[in-house]
């Protein structure tokens, strides 16, 4: 199966919604970074092979229609590249407020902190702070590199292949880009820093089991989705 859909949003752009979005829209199963925890043991080798130039991307993205969040948007050009009838949707937020969001959460020390020791950290550690390359903890210097990233993804694909999407918009924009009725649903609303927080606890709470982080991951995904869709648009 080849991906249809690439959601090139980092991380705390709400990568979660858009991931349920595009389930409902057909374009399922998405990518998504609770995915490659949620099969950890095969997925993070092979995102590692990636993040040293040795990608195989249809072993990574099998069996999934589309992709959103993290590990994937940092490799953005090359899937864009590897899939070239796919669509891309990116979601942006304004820059301070996403600093904000990625400080207290997924760039955190106490998130960081819980991970220590696991496959999750080594993998973080690759696709996220790695490309970055810089002091995430420093405000102007992170907002810069949010923007200059983004607009790279705006300048660097064909606009016939790109929406740059705001969730705040609902189900319209999408539906019209990819060319799928609208469904009768609420579009979905989920992945708060308040519910990521309950959801991963304080910091070293993390099984060292990977069976067991592949469970948590599972379950985490499937309440995520029933809150998603139980709010009101």
């Amino acid at each position: 199966m080849a991906l249809r859909v690439i959601a090139a949003g980092l991380g705390r752009n709400a990568t979660l919604s858009i991931k349920f979005a595009l389930e409902a829209l057909g374009f399922g199963p998405c990518h998504h970074m609770t995915e490659v925890f949620a099969d950890e043991q095969r997925q993070v080798p092979l995102w590692l092979e990636a993040a040293a130039g040795r990608p195989d991307w249809d072993v990574i993205f099998e069996g999934f229609g589309s992709t959103s969040d993290y590990p994937s948007a940092t490799f953005w050009r090359e899937i864009v590249e590897y899939y070239p009838n796919a669509k891309i949707v990116l979601t942006t937020r304004d820059p301070d407020r996403w600093f904000d969001s990625v400080s207290q959460t997924i760039f955190s020390p106490w998130m960081q902190d819980a991970h220590a020791g696991t496959a999750a950290h080594a993998l973080m550690q690759a696709t996220m702070f790695g490309p970055i390359a810089g002091n995430v903890s420093d405000r102007a210097f992170l907002t810069d590199w949010y923007v200059r990233r983004n607009r790279a993804v705006l300048d660097g694909i064909a606009a016939q292949r790109l929406l740059h999407f705001d969730v705040q918009d609902g189900w319209h924009p999408l539906c019209q880009f990819l060319d799928v009725p609208v469904p009768d649903l609420p579009f979905p609303r989920t992945n708060s820093r308040a519910q990521l927080g309950r959801a991963s606890g304080a910091a070293g709470v993390v099984s060292s089991d990977p069976q067991a982080r592949e469970r948590f991951a599972r379950l985490y995904i499937e309440l995520m989705r029933d809150q998603a869709f139980a709010a009101v648009e």
